[in-house]
């Protein structure tokens, strides 16, 4: 716990905040079965005696799964227990078909981590308390107007980790910076895809509130179907100002389990919340305990890749970049890798960052591209710098080429023949554009001489309108003034 406080309800309460994140991991088969993990498939297709939990059939634990879950603990700079075991956690769910979900209880895989964020320039450290496996429940499916549920188990026996954070945080948007930093660090370490959408990092918020000052927590409630980053602040947001409003009303808030209404924008009460007694844990006699030798976690340690903060240092120290900057470009690991065989193949660093930050995440976005599916590589981004860096073409041009590099997959020299977007470097060839835009607006020309220097750049502008765009910007302001005498 630190001493950070952001305060609500006129600085009188500060919210605690921990974080319940489930993230299925990339393993091909089930948890405990041979069953496929593909998403998409029709209902009730990659389904098996085990998954679906008949009489008589015994688990077998998939080594995938735990070096996923040793590999994330390591890198959220955990302690990884030499032996954890599962249990059985009882409760009853008609997408669960054997009435009782495999999960870890008294012996994770892994405790004691954190991760750092930052959140408006503010670095802060997030304890993680534990890291355990488990698998996945089935999918009730709710169809418009009827009177029944239908039940898809393809989904039954998913391996998943859950990554339970201490109470550290204290502002939604705090629980947003947390939830993107470790989708970025599990994307990097290719244990889980972070696909939201699809349900494959999901999210349960612990809420409450307390008076500034306090040292005993509040009664919390626990907020599930939370499936993007905007809904984590979202229904964070609104369960702090309920809770706040509820208590100054004279109330007391009740542990429950809420809903997030997406539509509505607010929190509906679910059911009352459990505790772990509720679900009655004990050891899983089926499954016989984990023993991780020392010798795999250093194998697992020495394979990591470099994580998101030592490149965002790296790119700071290296490339000197801004830590804005650092931290975007570090944000995907395909995106790290593309900058830096823009610079490997001699774009200058800040530039590269720019064009990558700017106009190419832009089309991207405009596309759903991901950005190494895109025709546009990066030797290409490099070489369009050196043609701008040697004066062959202006900025402002290559923002066409770029574009129709990015369309076309054609490199930017071959862009500049074909268009003949060359930039004019010719001086007396400058000079008569200049002439023309002098002898064409001579009222602002007076007016910039008595004074009003911002007209400098309409006359800048009428001679890169004249030229479509190709005289070279700074060859048209030295002559300018020079003609203008300023």
């Amino acid at each position: 716990m630190t001493n950070y406080t952001l305060t609500y309800g006129n600085g009188k309460y500060e919210a605690v905040i921990g974080l319940e994140v489930h993230a299925q991991m990339l393993t091909e088969s089930k948890i405990f079965c041979g069953c496929s993990t593909t998403f998409g498939s029709e209902p009730n297709t990659q389904t098996c005696p085990v998954c679906e939990g008949l009489p008589g059939v015994l688990p077998v634990l998939n080594k995938k799964a735990v070096e996923f879950s040793i590999k994330t603990g390591l890198a959220m700079n955990c302690r990884i227990s030499r032996q954890s075991r599962f249990a059985r956690k009882n409760y009853f769910y008609p997408d669960l078909p054997k009435a009782y979900q495999i999960s870890q209880y008294e012996l994770p895989i892994c405790e004691g981590g954190h991760i750092d964020i930052t959140v408006n320039g503010e670095h802060r450290t997030i304890g993680i308390t534990r890291i355990h496996m488990e698998e996945d429940a089935g999918k009730s499916i709710h169809e418009s107007g009827s009177n029944y549920s239908l039940v898809d188990l393809n989904r039954t026996g998913t391996p998943l980790m859950e990554i339970v954070s201490e109470p550290d945080l204290r502002s939604p948007e705090e629980a947003s910076a947390y939830m993107k930093k470790m989708r970025t660090i599990l994307r990097y370490l290719g244990v889980c895809d972070g696909n939201m959408e699809q349900g494959s990092l999901r999210c349960d918020a612990n809420v409450s509130v307390r008076p500034v000052g306090a040292k005993e927590f509040g009664t919390r409630t626990e907020l599930k179907n939370i499936n993007s980053f905007k809904f984590v602040e979202k229904a964070i947001e609104y369960e702090i100002k309920r809770q706040i409003k509820v208590i100054e009303d004279g109330g007391k808030i009740i542990q429950e389990t809420r809903l997030w209404d997406s539509t509505a924008g607010v929190t509906n009460s679910m059911r009352s919340k459990e505790e772990a007694h509720d679900y009655r844990y004990f050891p899983d006699p089926d499954l016989v305990p984990i023993e991780v030798s020392l010798e795999w976690i250093d194998e697992i340690k020495s394979g990591l890749p470099e994580l998101p903060d030592k490149k965002i240092n790296r790119f700071m120290n290296e490339y000197s970049l801004p830590e804005q900057d650092a931290e975007m470009l570090a944000s995907e690991s395909a995106l790290s890798d593309w900058f830096e065989n823009v610079v490997q193949a001699g774009g200058s660093p800040k530039a590269a960052a720019n064009w990558i930050m700017g106009d190419m995440t832009k089309l991207l976005n405009e596309d759903g591209t991901a950005i190494e599916d895109c025709r546009l590589k990066p030797s290409m981004l490099a070489d369009m710098l050196r043609l701008i860096d040697k004066g062959t073409i202006s900025g402002k041009i290559a923002k066409t080429v770029f574009e129709e590099m990015y369309k076309t997959g054609k490199d930017a020299e071959a862009i500049v023949k074909e268009k003949g977007l060359v930039q004019i470097s010719d001086s007396s060839a400058i000079e008569q554009a200049v002439a023309d835009a002098i002898n064409g607006n001579p009222a602002e020309v007076e007016r910039l001489k008595a004074g009003e220097e911002k007209l400098l750049g309409f006359l800048v502008g009428q001679i890169m309108k004249s030229t479509k765009g190709k005289a070279n910007p700074g060859m048209v302001n030295e002559i300018l003034k020079q003609k203008l005498g300023l």
